[in-house]
């Protein structure tokens, strides 16, 4: 079968890693340490979780396997570790807390290292006991510049001549998820070359799904960021993390809180009338609906974000 081009032209060293710069230091230090530690690596998808374990089992020379949690369960992982130094266990999260309690006495005494990942924050989604015998490495999305890297390698992989400014296109797409990036890629490779072009490549494109999830990290990181863009007057700002939010299937009324809030805490006495359009803001959305209750929500985001500031009372 036919590999995908992520796992072409997947690194083989953290030399050839694109991204995670903040690690840098740390990781090539695990790569040549005489005792590796077990480590979950945290971060969103496609970040590069999965690959900078298998890089650093591979540096080590020891016996590794390369696990699912969904796909496995303790039987058969019982058996698959007779012998086996290093286990890289990806979506750790997925094993109940219970399923996660069999590893405690593996890493104790050393039997075997574990290096897994997680997309959920492990502060709720993993036990305190495991985590309290594995570093943890925080991974971020990666940035346009670090996506149109990794850009540049598939084009020579697959052969293709794209134009700089579509290749940004499908970057800022991706969201920072370099796989989703790379499956965009393989998708346009199918494509003719008139077709390349940006303006013909939006219509041409698979939808893209914006990542949003309702229980986790990124809810409230959605949210913060339309928050702080209202705080920092910056319109444009505030209706993307808003649409981001409402596309990611975000109850609205939460989003109409958090703009009552913000009307009383940053806009404050700036614009002593911006918290009577926000509740009427939510007033409005409760009564048409969505989906045409964005438009209001809009309207509040653009006047918050535009109007001037004070937060005396809120200080006060």
């Amino acid at each position: 079968m036919q590999k995908p081009l992520a796992e072409k032209i997947r690194p083989l060293s953290i030399e050839d890693f694109v991204g995670q710069s903040h690690l840098r230091t740390r990781l090539r230090a695990m790569g040549q340490s005489q005792r590796l530690q077990s480590t979950l690596f945290f971060g969103p998808p496609g970040c590069g979780k999965s690959t900078l374990a298998l890089i650093i089992a591979q540096s080590q020379g020891r016996s590794h396997l390369r696990l699912s949690a969904p796909e496995i369960g303790l039987a058969e992982l019982r058996k698959k570790l007779e012998g086996l130094e290093i286990l890289i266990l990806d979506e750790l999260h997925r094993f109940s807390k219970a399923q996660q309690d069999f590893f405690l006495p593996l890493l104790e005494t050393g039997e075997i290292i574990l290096l897994a990942t997680t997309t959920e924050n492990p502060s709720f989604s993993i036990t305190r006991q495991l985590l309290s015998r594995m570093n943890v490495l925080r991974l971020r999305s990666l940035s346009m510049p670090e996506l149109r890297q990794i850009g540049e390698r598939a084009v020579k992989e697959l052969d293709i001549s794209i134009p700089d400014n579509s290749l940004d296109l499908l970057a800022s797409l991706s969201g920072g998820d370099a796989r989703t990036f790379l499956n965009f890629m393989e998708y346009v490779r199918e494509l003719d070359q008139e077709d390349l072009e940006p303006d013909r490549l939006k219509r041409l494109l698979p939808e893209a799904v914006i990542k949003g999830d309702r229980d986790g990290d990124m809810h409230y990181e959605l949210a913060s960021a339309m928050i702080k863009s209202i705080r920092g007057s910056d319109p444009d700002a505030a209706l993307y993390y808003l649409a981001c939010l409402l596309e990611a299937g975000e109850d609205p009324r939460f989003v109409c809180r958090r703009l009552i809030l913000s009307a009383s805490e940053d806009v404050g006495l700036g614009d002593p009338m911006a918290l009577p359009l926000a509740v009427s803001c939510q007033h409005a959305v409760e009564f048409v609906g969505m989906p045409e209750g964005f438009i209001p929500l809009a309207e509040a985001a653009v006047y918050l974000a535009l109007a001037p500031k004070s937060n005396s009372t809120y200080a006060a």
